[in-house]
């Protein structure tokens, strides 16, 4: 089954956009998820300023590419996380974070994710990946133990912010799919089932991204099966355990590619992740959109391992499931 390969600029954005298309381009990558930080894109100067969107086409067709999704997680995440600070102000553009006031940041990112969705729509993009944020989040440990129903706030919180901005993407016939990820209002299995089912609309979906489940101990496979209508992005990202007793899988607080982490993000082909029982299971619930190569190896010169990222996606593209076996598997996972 052929689908187009795509490379995440969100990690290349301190390079320029024509950089990035460039270095795609020769790599042989079909296109681009573009994020919407750097120079990469401004949803806002898409819809409002001449000229704009007709440059960035013209890069994407010097290069040989073209653009399947875009990403907003930076400002996605500020529409429902509490609190709002200095993290926030870090990532955020001027424009979204203006005086700080946190209901006044939430309000500005949940405007411009709106504007994404038309931006989206005017550039013939159907999917927009991103972050949610979520208000409940600093209750992952339990401790101190959440009072009755502030669980259940928290997901009325994000339905309350995310039903008017779907309201938008739902206009312009765009789709919102949520990377599954710790901070987030839906993380592992269960948060995204009940994500689902307190926003059960066709213009809100998931990006599966099982870097996030291995360290976590889901299975992504099955997290496929059973989500499989909801599957609207993908991307290709690997992570690692190192668990030896003393690295736990929180992180202790430490940075990326710290050797004392219980896990971290490794090139794509070196890692937990099974890519092809995955691969297979793409094929077998028909998910025929991008899978979209994100690079985090802070121990790996991106330059070497995206290229080398591609290869491994080319490879397991090939894959085609035989029927039979993959319906005796599907049967006894359920």
């Amino acid at each position: 089954m052929t689908r187009p390969i795509t490379l995440f600029t969100g990690q290349w954005a301190d390079l320029p956009f024509t950089e990035v298309a460039r270095l795609a381009g020769e790599w042989g990558f079909d296109g681009l998820e573009i994020a919407c930080w750097g120079d990469h894109l401004d949803p806002y100067r898409v819809v409002e300023e001449d000229g704009y969107l007709e440059e960035k086409q013209r890069i994407l067709a010097e290069n040989g590419l073209q653009v399947f999704a875009i990403s907003n997680h930076l400002t996605g995440q500020a529409v429902c996380d509490d609190p709002i600070d200095e993290r926030h102000e870090d990532m955020l553009s001027p424009r979204v974070w203006g005086d700080g006031d946190p209901e006044g940041v939430r309000q500005r990112a949940a405007d411009a994710l709106k504007m994404t969705a038309r931006a989206a729509a005017a550039m013939g993009v159907k999917t927009v990946t991103g972050f949610t944020g979520s208000s409940i989040w600093k209750c992952v440990a339990m401790f101190p133990p959440p009072p009755a129903g502030m669980i259940e706030r928290g997901y009325e919180d994000f339905a309350r912010r995310w039903n008017p901005i779907i309201d938008v993407f739902d206009e312009v016939g765009v789709r919102f799919a949520l990377e599954v990820h710790p901070s987030e209002i839906a993380y592992d299995y269960w948060t995204a089932k009940k994500t689902l089912e307190v926003l059960d609309r066709p213009g809100f979906g998931l990006n599966f991204d099982p870097s996030h489940f291995i360290w976590q101990d889901l299975d992504p496979v099955m997290f496929l099966q059973d989500f499989a209508e909801k599957i609207y992005h993908v991307h290709v990202k690997e992570s690692v355990r190192h668990l030896d007793g003393r690295n736990g899988r929180l992180g202790s607080h430490l940075p990326w590619a710290d050797p004392r982490r219980g896990w971290d993000f490794v090139t794509a082909g070196h890692g937990h992740v099974e890519w092809e029982p995955i691969f297979r299971t793409l094929n077998a619930i028909g998910y025929t959109g991008p899978t979209s190569v994100e690079w985090e190896d802070a121990g790996m010169d991106r330059l070497v391992g995206a290229p080398q990222a591609l290869a491994m996606v080319r490879e397991l593209a090939k894959i085609s499931p035989p029927a039979a076996a993959f319906d005796a598997a599907f049967s006894t996972r359920r």
